[in-house]
Parts: C-alpha cells; sequence; structure tokens
C-alpha cells in the first residue's frame, strides 16, 4: 500500500466568509464538511481540516491511512486554502476561495490511486452551499441553489429547480428542494444507471437532511422522523424512525444517526455502533465509508473512528482536533456557540452549534403512535394535567417558603451568610473532564475543591502571588494535571482592620465581585478575553482558577520591565496588542449575550500570553447592559434617542482610566470603557504612565490632560515613547490616525465616541498601514482625520 498522502494548506481563516452559506439550512448538521473518509488501494484514507500547530490564524488540512499509527505522512504543500473537504472511491476534492476571482470558489481534486501530490482543478465558480460524493463522482449546490454534478456523464437535472442540499449514492444522486425552511425530495439518475433509488423516493413530506451509499439513501423530515429507500435499505422499527435525529451517515452495512442530544444511534444488518467506550459521548458530526464511521466529539472535536478492519481499540483516535464546522460571524449563530470555537477562528469569528441540537432530548415514543389511539392520548393529556397541577403546587410552596423565610429574617435581623445559595454558582460549575455527567456544548467551567488548589500554590503562599484582583489576590500555581494556571482568591484579611459595621458591606462586596466576573467570563468565549478554568465555592472561600498568561501585565511591559521585550518596543507590536485587547472588549459590547460593560479597563487588566496575544481579564467590576446608541444619525437631522444609562449603585473602576461622565453621574454605559480603552492607547503611544508628573507641570497630570492637545495640534511625534526607535514614514501616518482616535475615544460627551466595533476597524487599518509597501510619487498615503476616529486611509492620486 502507498503511503497515505497528508495534503497541508496554510491560510488565515478569513476566507470562511463565504462559509455563512452553509448555515442557510435551518435544523440540520452544516453541509459543508471539515472532515471527509476516501478509499484508496482499499484502504480507508481520513482527512479533516485541522487548527494549525504554527500559526493561531491558520488551518491544515491533513490526510492519514487508517489502520496503523496514523503518523506515516507525506507532506504536499500548497499555497491554497480550503475549507470544504469531501471525498470518495480513490479520490478526495477540496473547495476553498479561488485566487483567481475574489468572488469566486475553486474545487480541486486529487487521485489518490495514481498520483495523489498533484491535484487538478474540477470547479471555478460561485460559492457552494452543499457538497457530497461518493463512488468517483462529486455534486454540489451553488449559493444560487442550482445542482451541479462533476465528471458524470449524462446526469439530467432541471435547470429550473432549487436545492439546499444534496446525497450522492452509486449512480443516482438526490436532493432537497429548496423550501421555507425544508422540502420535498427529488432523486436523479442517468436511464442506465440506478433507477431503483429515483422512483423508491419519497413523494410529498418536507426534509432537511438526506444521505446516501451505493444504492440506497435515507432522510431525515423536518421533524426529526428517519425515512430509508432503495436496495439494501436498513429495516426501520418503531424507535429508530422517530429517534429525534440531527444528522446521518450510511455505511455499508447499516446507517447511524446523530441524535439531537449528541449521542449516536447505529441499526442495520451487521453495522458496526460505537464501541462501549464511544457510545457514551456525544458528537457534532459523524460520516461513513463502507463499513467505517467517524465522529467529531463534542468535548474536545477530537475526530475517533471505528468498524471495519481498519480500527480498533489502540487506534481509534485519528486527529487530536478537528475543525468542527465553518467560522462564521458570531451574529449569524441563532442557537448558540462551540464552546472555545472562538480560539480556533480569527477576526472575531466562531463556529456555531447546530439548531437541530436544541431540542436536546430524543422524541417521546408515544409520538410514533397513530393518532387513532383514543386511551393513549387520554392517558397522556392526564399525565399532563397532573405534572401541570404538581408544578403549579410546588412553586405556590417554594414562593410561600421563600415569603417566610424573608419575613423572619427580617424580623431576627440576621446577618447574610456570606456563603448564600451555592446552587446558583452550581449552575454555571460544569464537572471536570472525564465526570459521569455528560457534558453539552458550551461546558467549560470546572470545579475544583479546595484542597486542590491549596497544593496547587503550595498553601497560597506569598511567594507564589504574582498579582492582585478587583476582589483578591492572585496566585501561580500547578494543578495535579500539570497545567501552569493563575489562581485568584478573595482574601478576607482586608475586612478584619474594618469596623465590624463595615464588614458586612465589604463582604457584599466581594461576593458581588467573585459572582460577577464568574457569571461573565463562564458566558464569554472568545481568544481575546481571558479563560476561566473553574472556580471553587468551598467552606466560605472564593476562588476563580484562570489560563496563566506569561508575559504578564501590559502595565508590567510598559513600566516596570528593563528592557521591554522586543514585542513591546516595536510600534507594529504595540498596535497589534492594542488591536486585539479592542477585539475582546468589542466582544463583550456587540457579541455576549446579554452585552457586558467591564467598568475597569486598563492596562494591568490586559494579559499577555505566550505568543503575546491580549486578553481582556478581571470582570469583577462587570455589569451586564445593552450597547449604547448614537448621538444623532449620519446627516445630524433626525437625532435619535439616546441609550437609557444605568445608574449604579456605587462607581467602581481606577483613577485615570475611568470616565469622567460615568464618575460625575455614575450613568454606566458601554462608551465608559471606550473612554478607558482610549486611556490605553494614549498609553500605549506615549510609554507614560496613567498619572505622572511631566517636565513642564508641578503637578501631576493625565495622560490626557498631556497628550490630547499635542495630538489636536496635529504634533504627535511630541507624544510618541522616546525608548522606542523612530517610526518608519508609514508608521508616522498610522500613529497620527490612532493618535486621533485615542483622542475620539476621551471626548467628554460619551455618546459621541466611536463604538468599539469602529475602534477595532480604525486599528486594523492602522495596522495595516504600518506594513504597506512603499507606493510611487503619484500615489501618496493621505490621512483622514475625523472626529468619529472611523474614516479610513485612503490613496488619493495627486496628478
Amino acid at each position: 500500500m502507498r503511503p497515505p498522502p497528508q495534503l497541508r494548506c496554510r491560510c488565515g481563516l478569513l476566507f470562511s466568509v463565504f462559509l455563512v452559506l452553509a448555515m442557510l439550512r435551518s435544523g440540520a448538521a452544516s453541509t459543508l464538511a471539515t472532515f471527509a473518509m476516501a478509499t484508496a488501494d482499499e484502504t480507508t484514507i481520513v482527512c479533516g481540516l485541522l487548527p494549525s500547530a504554527s500559526s493561531q490564524d491558520l488551518v491544515d488540512l491533513n490526510c492519514t491511512a487508517a489502520g496503523g499509527d496514523h503518523q506515516r505522512q507525506v507532506s504536499y504543500p500548497s499555497t491554497h486554502p480550503f475549507s470544504a473537504v469531501a471525498g470518495g472511491e480513490d479520490f478526495l476534492c477540496a473547495v476553498g476561495p479561488s485566487s483567481a476571482r475574489a468572488d469566486a470558489v475553486d474545487m480541486r481534486w486529487w487521485d489518490l490511486s495514481k498520483n495523489p501530490g498533484k491535484p487538478k482543478r474540477v470547479y471555478l465558480g460561485p460559492p457552494l452551499q452543499a457538497l457530497d460524493s461518493s463512488g468517483y463522482r462529486v455534486c454540489g449546490v451553488l449559493a444560487s441553489g442550482e445542482l451541479h454534478c462533476w465528471r458524470w456523464r449524462g446526469i439530467s437535472i432541471p435547470a429550473e429547480l432549487r436545492f439546499n442540499a444534496v446525497a450522492v449514492g452509486k449512480g443516482f444522486v438526490c436532493g432537497i428542494v429548496a423550501g421555507t425552511p425544508a422540502g420535498p425530495i427529488r432523486c436523479f439518475a442517468n436511464e442506465t444507471e440506478n433507477l431503483e433509488a429515483v422512483r423508491a423516493a419519497p413523494q410529498g413530506g418536507s426534509y432537511d437532511v438526506v444521505a446516501a451509499c451505493g444504492r440506497r439513501a435515507c432522510a431525515l423530515s423536518k421533524g426529526g422522523a428517519l425515512s430509508c429507500w432503495g436496495s439494501g435499505a436498513p429495516a426501520l422499527d418503531g424507535e429508530n424512525a422517530t429517534g429525534g435525529y440531527a444528522d446521518l451517515a450510511l455505511g455499508k452495512t447499516g446507517v447511524c444517526g446523530l441524535r439531537t442530544n449528541g449521542t449516536i444511534q447505529c441499526f442495520g444488518d451487521g453495522v458496526a455502533a460505537p464501541p462501549d467506550d464511544l457510545a457514551s459521548l456525544q458528537y457534532i458530526d459523524v460520516q461513513a465509508q463502507g463499513d467505517a464511521f467517524c465522529g467529531v466529539l463534542m468535548a474536545n472535536y477530537s475526530l475517533v473512528c471505528w468498524g471495519g478492519h481498519e480500527f480498533n481499540a489502540t487506534n481509534r483516535l485519528v486527529f487530536d482536533r478537528v475543525l468542527p464546522g465553518p467560522c462564521v460571524l458570531m451574529s449569524t449563530c441563532k442557537c448558540g456557540v462551540l464552546a472555545g470555537s472562538a480560539n480556533l477562528c480569527d477576526g472575531g469569528r466562531c463556529i456555531c452549534v447546530d439548531c437541530a441540537f436544541e431540542l436536546n432530548v430524543a422524541i417521546p415514543k408515544a409520538a410514533a403512535l397513530p393518532p387513532g389511539n383514543d386511551s393513549s392520548s387520554s392517558r397522556r393529556r392526564k399525565i399532563i394535567i397532573w405534572v401541570a397541577v404538581g408544578a403549579a403546587a410546588f412553586l405556590l410552596l417554594v414562593v410561600a417558603f421563600q415569603l417566610a423565610l424573608f419575613l423572619w429574617c427580617r424580623r431576627r435581623h440576621r446577618r447574610k451568610d456570606v456563603a448564600d445559595d451555592l446552587g446558583a454558582l452550581q449552575s454555571l460549575m460544569q464537572p471536570q473532564l472525564g465526570s459521569s455527567r455528560s457534558r453539552g456544548p458550551g461546558s467549560v467551567v470546572e470545579h475544583f475543591t479546595l484542597d486542590t488548589l491549596r497544593a496547587a500554590t503550595e498553601g497560597f503562599d506569598d511567594q507564589r502571588r504574582i498579582g492582585s484582583g478587583s476582589f483578591g489576590s492572585v496566585y501561580r500555581g500547578t494543578l495535579p494535571d500539570g497545567r501552569e494556571v493563575a489562581i485568584k482568591r478573595a482574601e478576607e484579611h482586608a475586612t478584619k482592620k474594618s469596623s465590624s459595621s463595615a464588614r458586612p458591606a465589604r463582604r457584599r462586596d466581594r461576593e458581588t465581585a467573585f459572582n460577577s466576573e464568574l457569571i461573565a467570563l463562564a458566558r464569554a468565549n472568545h481568544k481575546n478575553i481571558v479563560c476561566l478554568l473553574g472556580c471553587c465555592a468551598q467552606s466560605g472561600e472564593r476562588v476563580l482558577v484562570y489560563e496563566f498568561m506569561i508575559n504578564g501585565t501590559l502595565h508590567d511591559q510598559l513600566h516596570d520591565r528593563s528592557p521591554m521585550a522586543p514585542s513591546v518596543m516595536s510600534w507594529r507590536g504595540r498596535l497589534g496588542i492594542a488591536l486585539g485587547a479592542a477585539r475582546g472588549i468589542e466582544y463583550m459590547h456587540v457579541y455576549a449575550v446579554p452585552p457586558i460593560i467591564h467598568r475597569d479597563i486598563k492596562s494591568a487588566n490586559i494579559l499577555l500570553d505566550d505568543s503575546w496575544t491580549a486578553k481582556i481579564a478581571d470582570f469583577g467590576l462587570s455589569s451586564v447592559l445593552e450597547p449604547a446608541g448614537d448621538c444623532e444619525d449620519n446627516d445630524g437631522d433626525n437625532p435619535q434617542p439616546p441609550q437609557q444609562p444605568q445608574k449604579t449603585i456605587y462607581t467602581g473602576g481606577t483613577v485615570g482610566y475611568m470616565d469622567p461622565e460615568y464618575y460625575r453621574l455614575q450613568h454606566l454605559t458601554d462608551k465608559s470603557d471606550v473612554y478607558s480603552f482610549g486611556v490605553v492607547l494614549l498609553e500605549l503611544m506615549s510609554g507614560c504612565r496613567v498619572v505622572q508628573r511631566y517636565a513642564e507641570s508641578v503637578t501631576p497630570k493625565n495622560v490626557v490632560e498631556f497628550t490630547v492637545p499635542h495630538i489636536l495640534a496635529d504634533d504627535v511625534a511630541r507624544v510618541l515613547d522616546p525608548r522606542l526607535p523612530a517610526p518608519t514614514p508609514h508608521e508616522c501616518e498610522a500613529l497620527a490616525y490612532v493618535g486621533y482616535l485615542a483622542a475620539d475615544c476621551v471626548g467628554p460627551v460619551g455618546c459621541e465616541r466611536p463604538s468599539m466595533t469602529e475602534v477595532v476597524d480604525a486599528l486594523e487599518r492602522a495596522l495595516a498601514a504600518t506594513s504597506t509597501a512603499p507606493v510611487s510619487r503619484s500615489v501618496t498615503a493621505r490621512r483622514v482625520l475625523s472626529r468619529s476616529g472611523t474614516d479610513q486611509f485612503d490613496l488619493t492620486d495627486t496628478d
């Protein structure tokens, strides 16, 4: 057997924008797959899109032969980006954006039996929203809904039909006619090929998943019911036909269905069900090739396979992690975001949870009973009535108990217990990996015991202390599994110095900060927000556990490190850090549900990991709030009602970074974070501490007071950090632009400040401008300066 091919391509994940089309089908798995199974020399080949080991912004297309140690791979370097794959007999095809046309994609084909290292382009045209293959043929649905097949002579598909899903079998192809949200199935074949599967296809109905293998096919109705047809179609009993499925994979001898609760159900003569160690796990996707099946685990996105003669107990794990789906804009996710997927995509993109999984339970068996079964229906109605009555009675008892408890506490003036009710916290604390409880999407917070965290920090030794947060000290620790972590522990010693009357208030503040940070970070999922690994609420202790950031805080790098690191000693490096932090804040304001206002943005709360990626930390003062609106429309003629700000109980933040409007009026909006970030921008540009004594002043000044007048006088060079090399001409233009952006951010009127989305866009353009190649004398880079800080650099012809 020839060594299996490894097809490797690296590209920025920005090409995934066109994959939004893959999410158009409601209630079904993505019709553009990120892993595929093929055959070569009677051996199963498994291919997948993997997060690159060399860069966070790249992906690799890796292929390996089944049945061995999965390490024998041959490298075929390629510069062409891919984002969807499909495989068949002796071939693999991959689809990605075209380098020839900006609005097109192309599909490349590898013949695995002849020349696996040299692909051929078989398609160049509009983007695809669905792709499937079988045998030596491949078919796809264009963005317009047209169904096209390649390397298939004589197939005739009516041009007026529009589809949103496709399945290819042996000699036939089936598609789901585009409907709202699903439609009927139509199948086609050559006159000399598999007409039986065409004639036996279901007539009418509404379907949203179709799959084929050999001379048979299966489909899922809009309600999750399963039907199969064609030669050798697996027999269905009542339970299998109404199992509540989200996706299907047809093999040589049977079918495996992915249920809406993430588990896999297989049936058919001789079909290989998942072995015991895989049967109870939850999956995101499943595919088949011959007797073998592969699936992506929901817990860690690894690719595992079973069945056939290739896979056994020692080699079921094929890839440690694959891309579990297409990367799309977070705003397009209707049913949630896969946990940790924002770290696999760039540019604030993520991977959506399939809407079919929102049911999270199988359809009850009673749903399969015929409508005429009156006695069964009557029993069901009685059960529903009794359950409703019982639930109402239970709620009344709960309300009465809570009212009695409140009155009793009020009479006795009982001091509030600092531990509170742990039940609310337990809903956010999911079990550790390996727990017997199932883990659904979004389960990322572990529950640590206090003994484990004491051992990790040597009893919270002062030698392990690395800083402080909103409600306690931060320690560096090592967990039993070897992970380096940062552990924030709420401190009690501060309250002991206070009067007895002030201690309850301080305990409440500590509880509020702990709960705010836990709730915000358990919900946040972005590569520019520090990752919360777990928490502990035991014996009155309040402890949070984070990923450890090896390069500390931005404040330390700017002011306390000598010499400074190379990434902070270049203007491009500092702008990159600013952009990363801005993306984290934008995620909180725009994509978090509900939106989050940090309230304490400062350089000490911007952490840097080993690759100098900036991450926002310390959410102890964060608040939930709707984003602010603009003061007026673009023309300034029709004023828009401003956001009604929330009046906070107390003003929180850090002197020098705090929005004066927020401090003066105690009204909180997302523009308060914009002001604080503007101060950070000025701190990055000038290298000055936020409050310090300058040469021309006797009393200390805020960095805003020192820098903004020079910036508005178009003298940005006056405020640049003298410790850094003189900026290049392109860097001068970019820094001047960022200076005006920072001045807009720290403007006195909150609603006139730019939004964080505008700040991100401006920083992206400024960072790109720092590496702009020299241009001819007839074209010069002109800086468009505006009070909004959102205008672009543009190229103006001076001739």
